[in-house]
């Protein structure tokens, strides 16, 4: 399906972390990525950056005053106010406009995600470990309460346009693939939530490795899968491990 929203150019995912969990949980990330914080910005400086060494961003944090760990999205697109109004058309709602370079949105289903123009288009490679394996954050997940998925998958195939693929089983879900972007994008079924969790996922092709490396850095192992591994970071936000044969790739 092509994009009907401009067709955008990348995806980042933006951790946002209550004033109380925001340095313990950056500093987890930044021990997950093997990358470097950039210079706070905002009023509050309540903005920074996961910096790869080589590559284009597309991870970052942003400190609330309160409420618990999230995520949201940013989609960059060539002319923000187009996309919003086909957005807005579409299901979603206009949340912020009047004080920002940027459009904040929630979707149907109440994923919140910003309208930017930042272009970036260089996909950062793994980072290499001392204990032999590679790792990369490449995909954000959102948990989606059943009686919503059909119309946000629909909301979502339509913003992001792409390539998606179903896949079913226990876990059902359906994912964009990431071609240009950094990052893929899943949605999936939740039976009990009552409004959209997301989390991120660690391809490595050692998890064991992997996950033993997330712990030290102050990860919980909650579960154990066949191809997976479920953590809890700081600030209680859930990451999983998934096993790749071969590069981490799309």
């Amino acid at each position: 399906m092509s994009a009907a929203f401009g067709s955008p150019r990348w995806l980042t995912a933006f951790i946002d972390f209550p004033t109380s969990e925001f340095d313990a949980g950056t500093r987890f990330w930044l021990a997950a990525t093997g990358y470097e914080l950039s210079a706070p910005r905002g009023e509050q400086a309540e903005f920074a950056t996961l910096v790869p060494p080589e590559g284009d961003d597309y991870l970052r944090v942003q400190r609330l005053g309160d409420g618990p760990t999230r995520l949201h999205l940013d989609v960059h697109v060539d002319d923000p106010w187009a996309a919003a109004e086909q957005a807005e058309a579409a299901g979603a709602t206009l949340v912020d406009s009047s004080q920002h370079s940027y459009l904040v949105l929630r979707s149907p289903a109440g994923i919140v995600f910003c309208l930017v123009t930042a272009r970036l288009t260089s996909v950062p490679a793994a980072t290499g470990w001392p204990e032999g394996h590679d790792s990369r954050v490449d995909e954000v997940v959102f948990d989606i309460p059943e009686p919503d998925l059909e119309a946000e998958l629909g909301f979502w195939k339509s913003l992001a346009g792409g390539s998606w693929r179903a896949v079913d089983g226990d876990y059902p879900f359906e994912a964009r693939a990431a071609e240009r972007w950094a990052l893929r994008l899943r949605l999936q079924p939740a039976a009990v939530a009552t409004a959209p969790v997301g989390h991120l996922h660690i391809r490595t092709a050692d998890r064991a490795a992997e996950v033993a490396r997330l712990v030290a850095s102050g990860a919980v192992v909650v579960a154990v899968r066949a191809g997976w591994t479920v953590l809890s970071g700081p600030g209680g936000m859930s990451l999983c491990v998934l096993e790749t044969a071969g590069d981490i790739a799309d």
